[in-house]
């Protein structure tokens, strides 16, 4: 049995030592990458079944954050090729190849990429609604909802239309599109509102509907007020009952008259916490005066609300003067067949380009997966405002990029070609990924289509409908350049920070549970 080592006398045991210890030390960096490679093509393996119209559903996994910002779809081929790069990294690595190298070659990979990308992309014109439709419709072709994609996909385009101008616009507030989830009907009874749409109920059901609506939205309570401080008050004779009864009634009915006398015939109160927004007997004046009455306005609705009719927050009754209310056509509270009601303000006079989306379903489920269909149709119509471009889908881009990235690779020097042609076979994930999961064979699917774009058909993909391959472009199955473009250059990037991790810090608790 070896003796234990003690510490060195001379001085060539220590270099050997020391020498010992530096080895170890440039050991744990490659140990460390590869550890986090791994991590990473885990994430996208767990979800690479769900790409694709014949995938599985989206797994309950938050997915690339940054892309559903920047592109609001792709979020799923942005972790499938991220997972692809990263298992190019790995057997990069195993080669011997430096990380920096790797990193700089994928970064000139991805120049080269988005110039391809924009090479075979076709302008959009805002005003084609046609081409328009067909990149919401594609979009909409992955989700639980795709067999209603003739009803959200125009209802969408309309939505963006709406509240933009298509000459002069660069971008789109999604916020001034107002999503209302109502629970009840099915997908079919989704409906677009030009104008305000609100859950809430008319509490004073006599008057269900105003026209010539002069709306007024108050921040204040119509009820008695209260003491600054929590006390008690002990009443001792009826007169000083009715004392009280008198100054309350005043009081109220004085706030109500005010509003009156401003004009309004329309009363939304926003949410109080501190007490009762609104008293019976204030509601009882108010239907008197034939004010409608919606309350519980939640406070994170105003500014929507606000912008939609042209109305301003009154905070005290002081300020509840004639040019703080908004005007509008109609207000009125329509049933939905006996799944509830809603309240509609209609025929806004000074209109601030917003727009509800009424989202009809049987069960809570459906309602959210419409709600997730409808805004990724809004971000493809949005992305397509940003970047009036468009480019083909069905695996065309990256089978295309695949190919012009490995004529790129002969062009460079040493260890830079071997990179950027791995970043290239990497790219071959989404077809392969698209094929599989329609049920047809990845490796003759992605072959075929590799010699087709060879010969020049950059538009040709895999047709998923028909279980082959064809001209993408005349499926009409396209996508907004802007998604293709993000994903790749995110991708590019969380794989270049990966590369850069060398070292991990042990937090510190663990270390005090040792």
């Amino acid at each position: 049995m070896p003796e234990p080592m003690s510490a060195p006398k001379m001085s060539n045991g220590g270099m050997k030592n020391k020498g010992r210890g530096a080895y170890v030390d440039r050991d744990k960096p490659a140990q460390i990458r590869f550890s986090n490679i791994s991590a990473g093509k885990a994430v996208a393996e767990c979800i690479r079944t769900s790409l694709g119209p014949k995938g599985m559903d989206k797994m309950m996994v938050e997915l690339s954050k940054a892309q559903d910002i920047e592109a609001g779809d792709g979020t799923t081929s942005v972790v499938v090729i991220a997972g692809a790069l990263l298992d190019a990294c790995a057997k990069l690595l195993q080669k011997g190849i430096h990380p920096t190298t790797i990193s700089e070659s994928f970064q000139k990979a991805v120049d080269k990429g988005v110039e391809v990308l924009t090479g075979m992309s076709q302008p959009v014109l805002l005003s084609d609604r046609e081409t328009l439709l067909n990149s919401a419709t594609t979009s909409l072709c992955s989700k639980v909802v795709s067999q209603y994609s003739s009803l959200l996909a125009p209802m969408s385009v309309d939505a963006v239309m709406h509240v933009i101008d298509p000459a002069t616009a660069t971008g789109v507030d999604l916020h001034d599109i107002h999503i209302v989830k109502k629970l009840g009907g099915t997908i079919d009874d989704c409906e677009l509102v030009d104008g305000l749409v609100l859950t809430q109920r008319v509490v004073n059901s006599s008057v269900s509907r105003v026209e010539k609506a002069k709306i007024g939205l108050i921040q204040f309570c119509l009820s008695p007020p209260k003491t600054d401080m929590d006390n008690q008050i002990v009443v001792s004779d009826y007169a000083q009952m009715d004392r009280v009864l008198r100054e309350e009634r005043a009081y109220i009915l004085n706030l109500v008259k005010q509003i009156k006398k401003a004009g309004c015939n329309v009363l939304l109160i926003q949410k109080s916490i501190l007490r009762d927004a609104l008293s019976d007997l204030a509601l009882h004046f108010l239907n008197k005066m034939k004010i409608m009455v919606v309350k519980e306005i939640e406070r994170e609705d105003i500014e929507f609300i606000c912008k939609t009719i042209g109305t301003k927050p009154v905070a005290h009754i002081d300020q509840f003067l004639p040019e703080m209310l908004g005007s509008a056509e109609l207000a009125e509270e329509v049933s939905l067949d006996g799944s509830g009601k809603l309240v509609k303000i209609t025929g806004c006079t000074s209109p601030g380009k917003t727009v509800s989306i009424v989202v009809r379903g049987s069960n809570k489920l459906v309602i959210e997966e419409a709600e997730r269909s409808i805004h990724d149709a809004l971000c493809v119509i949005r992305c397509l405002v940003k970047k009036r471009a468009l480019i083909a889908g069905g695996g065309a881009p990256e089978i295309e990029l695949a190919l012009r990235l490995a004529e790129y690779s002969r062009t460079l020097p040493g260890m830079e070609a071997y990179c950027v042609r791995a970043y290239a076979d990497a790219l071959e994930v989404v077809p392969s990924t698209l094929a599989e999961n329609a049920g047809l064979n990845p490796i003759s699917t992605v072959t075929e289509l590799r010699n087709r774009h060879a010969q020049g058909e950059k538009t040709a993909g895999i047709n998923v409908r028909k279980g082959g391959i064809s001209n993408i472009l005349e499926e009409l199955v396209v996508q907004p350049l802007l998604v293709s473009v993000s994903a790749l250059t995110l991708a590019t990037e969380t794989v270049r920070s990966i590369l850069k991790i060398d070292d991990v810090v042990r937090n510190q608790t663990s270390l005090l549970w040792r």
